[in-house]
């Protein structure tokens, strides 16, 4: 059930039509509500405050129709606008920052605040009465519709503002690198790991491993498709009711083949159609990887702008640079988190889930690997790239840590002396790498 809610809501959230239809939704209760409240607080206003309403059946028809009409032609503007920053970040930045965009609460704002507006405007014009006998205009809920004009050119305004901001590089990239923080927060909290009540770090007995492998019965994948979102709470449930250990073999982000092996249960001999289908449901798998529990998706965004960047047709090592500062802070962050164990137990402390879990050196490969790759001919990238692995080398305190920073900074100079024609800058390549050296060889993970 969780995983289902999981992936309507990161549907939802990635829409444009959610937040405008909630906002039309109520454009349309707020018109009915201040039409049905228009004479008593009109003529209460004109009692007390001396405010007179003027304008007649014809003047406000009229007014209300060209606030309508101008509201649905400047929301077309508005998305005409959208489209155009799509179509750029797509072609400049990747295609999968689409989301990013798709998923700004002031775009939708905004085209949900027009839409309303025309609404309003729409069903309060219907219940103008120019007949003499029953003559009705609703003087408070035209003049409501006028506010809500001003207010939609206010919101036009800061609209261009905003698209003039959000197709700049270096704020999409600091977008992406707020969401990398964001999501090692969420998935890497200070209150796990070493020392965390029922998360012993230690593996299992040896022994139960080689019985595991002989006797655990695998369960296939119900469909295809990226793994977006594990209920492990389920899965804990569902362990402990039926007595079980689940291995799991595949972790948010990797693409699942249908009726390939998801994950594997022991005692194999347990294992029925019912339980098939309740660890399925565990499950949510989607044509696209998202960054709800996928850490690395959120990485591979800034290393692709970063090497599209690196590109020949772009030529523009400062953006790539810009990635790199985002993804070493990340990586500081990181690194001074304990990692979660692979092993889930219950109250018991009986083993009950073995997961796949992200680690420093895994987040680091998928960081610098490629960036490495493409930036051999560019001096300036690959400083900087020495330069943040100097910078996360003060943040580590876990030897494998260390290691996995001096295995990048290690392939890192091998790569320049090949790539770059010029000695000093091969020189100031290798000055950095000995810099960077003396910091991990100083760093409290080698010492452990």
């Amino acid at each position: 059930m969780r995983v289902q809610v999981f992936k309507t809501w990161n549907r939802v959230r990635s829409s444009f039509w959610f937040l405008p239809a909630v906002m039309a939704g109520g454009a349309m209760v707020l018109a009915f509500a201040i039409v049905a409240l228009d004479k008593p607080v009109t003529d209460w206003l004109a009692l007390n405050c001396g405010w007179s309403f003027t304008g007649g059946a014809e003047g406000s028809s009229s007014l209300l129709g060209a606030i309508a009409g101008s509201m649905i032609t400047i929301a077309g503007v508005v998305f005409s606008m959208t489209l155009v920053a799509l179509s750029l970040a797509s072609s400049q930045l990747g295609p999968r920052l689409l989301r990013n965009f798709m998923r700004d609460t002031t775009t939708q704002m905004v085209l949900g605040t027009f839409v309303a507006t025309f609404l309003y405007c729409l069903l309060v014009l219907r219940t103008i009465r120019r007949a003499e006998e029953i003559a009705f205009v609703p003087h408070l809920s035209v003049t409501l519709g006028v506010l809500l004009a001003v207010v939609s050119v206010g919101v036009l305004i800061y609209f261009i503002h905003h698209v003039s901001v959000s197709i700049q590089a270096n704020e999409i990239v600091a977008r992406v690198g707020t969401e990398l923080i964001e999501g090692i927060e969420r998935l890497f909290p200070e209150s796990i790991g070493r020392g965390a009540p029922r998360i012993p770090t230690e593996p299992p007995d040896a022994g139960f491993l080689d019985t595991f492998g002989r006797e655990a019965r695998p369960i296939g994948s119900a469909g295809d498709g990226y793994l977006q979102f594990v209920d492990g709470d389920a899965l804990m449930a569902l362990a402990m009711q039926e007595d079980i250990v689940i291995r799991l073999e595949r972790r948010p982000g990797h693409y699942v083949v249908a009726a390939r092996p998801l994950v594997l249960v022991w005692p194999g001999n347990r294992v029925t159609d019912q339980l098939i289908d309740r660890v399925n449901s565990a499950f949510a798998l989607g044509n696209q990887r998202t960054p709800g529990q996928d850490i690395e998706f959120t990485v591979n965004q800034l290393v692709e702008i970063a090497i599209r960047a690196l590109s020949p047709g772009v030529n523009d090592p400062f953006t790539a640079m810009t990635c790199v500062d985002h993804l070493g802070s990340a990586l500081c962050r990181l690194a001074q988190r304990d990692m979660p164990s692979p092993y889930r137990h219950d109250e018991k402390d009986q083993l009950r889930v073995i997961t796949p879990v992200f680690t420093f050196p895994d987040v680091t490969d998928a960081a610098f690997n490629q960036i490495r790759q493409y930036s051999r001919s560019s001096a300036a990238v690959t400083i900087r790239l020495l330069e943040t692995i100097a910078e996360v080398a003060g943040s580590v305190h876990r030897p494998e840590d260390s290691a996995a920073l001096l295995r990048h900074a290690k392939m890192i100079v091998r790569g320049a002396r090949g790539g770059l024609l010029e000695d000093e800058d091969r020189q100031e390549v290798e000055e950095r790498f000995q810099s960077a050296n003396q910091l991990l060889s100083e760093s409290p993970g080698s010492k452990l």
